[in-house]
């Protein structure tokens, strides 16, 4: 036991320093391509041209904290087809990783809180599709910013748990209703992603992660079919529909590593 103890205790400068490699990997294209990146924001039909960086953005910075990703596709997407992409969260990688596997065009829906963070904060603010959920005149505004964004023919992503649980043995928190009223209102189909390694790789408590594999399963894309005249029911069916496809998916993922699992 005094053995581990001990190798434990040598990977916390690791740690350190690969959260502070982190921070200088997401600034350097942002420095680098600074002048490109405000060029591609000064009109918003030019956001396809930002995407493009952005997914070299997130690329790099995978590649540097020493993950690769593997993706599986029960279905592709289609070219200049608008969905609403979401996935479970528990990293701040999952960011990265969604930009990285995601070629149609899309913008986050997220949290304000994020631009605060220096020089990041700036491109998130505008480009992104920002929400107070304190607020219920901020979230009528998202709807708004969704449709105009819908209209350029991009797509919409969110992470439907609205954060990331203090608790890292939840598999999957319950999901909100926003991303499948907005799929809904917006005719647009619900495309499900499944992130089962990110919060081994790289979880948010300081002092933990490795890099590896991180795989990615884009499964079989969600109509949305209005079933019934009560809005709130079919919100509500097809939110559990995703949510219930994404928690199995991370169930049998846990069951290949841990084969003595029982199925919950």
């Amino acid at each position: 036991m005094f053995i581990f103890g001990n190798m434990k205790i040598l990977k916390y400068p690791f740690w350190l320093l690969w959260r502070i490699w982190l921070c200088i990997l997401v600034l350097t294209p942002i420095i680098a391509l600074f002048p490109f990146l405000l060029l591609s924001i000064s009109k918003e039909r030019w956001y396809p041209y930002f995407f493009v960086m952005a997914r070299l953005w997130a690329k790099f910075i995978l590649f540097g904290m020493g993950f690769w990703y593997k993706v599986e596709r029960e279905q592709q997407t289609e070219p200049g087809k608008s969905y609403m992409f979401v996935a479970n969260h528990t990293s701040i990688t999952d960011i990265m990783l969604m930009l990285a596997v995601v070629r149609n065009p899309f913008v986050f829906v997220g949290k304000k809180e994020l631009v605060k963070i220096p020089l990041f904060g700036f491109f998130y603010k505008k480009t992104c599709i920002l929400v107070d959920r304190s607020s219920p005149k901020s979230r009528k505004e998202v709807f708004e910013r969704a449709q105009k964004r819908l209209d350029q023919g991009l797509s919409i992503c969110i992470f439907p748990e609205g954060g990331v649980p203090d608790d890292e043995s939840i598999v999957l928190d319950g999901f909100k209703d926003g991303a499948f009223r907005l799929a809904i209102e917006h005719h647009i189909p619900i495309f499900p992603l499944v992130f089962p390694d990110n919060k081994k790789r790289f979880p948010f408590r300081f002092f933990s992660g490795s890099p590896g594999l991180m795989r990615v399963k884009l499964l079989h894309e969600i109509p949305t079919t209005v079933q019934s005249d009560d809005d709130k029911s079919d919100i509500k069916a097809l939110r559990d529909k995703t949510r219930h496809l994404i928690y199995h998916e991370l169930l049998r993922y846990n069951k290949k590593e841990h084969p003595g699992l029982d199925a919950l």
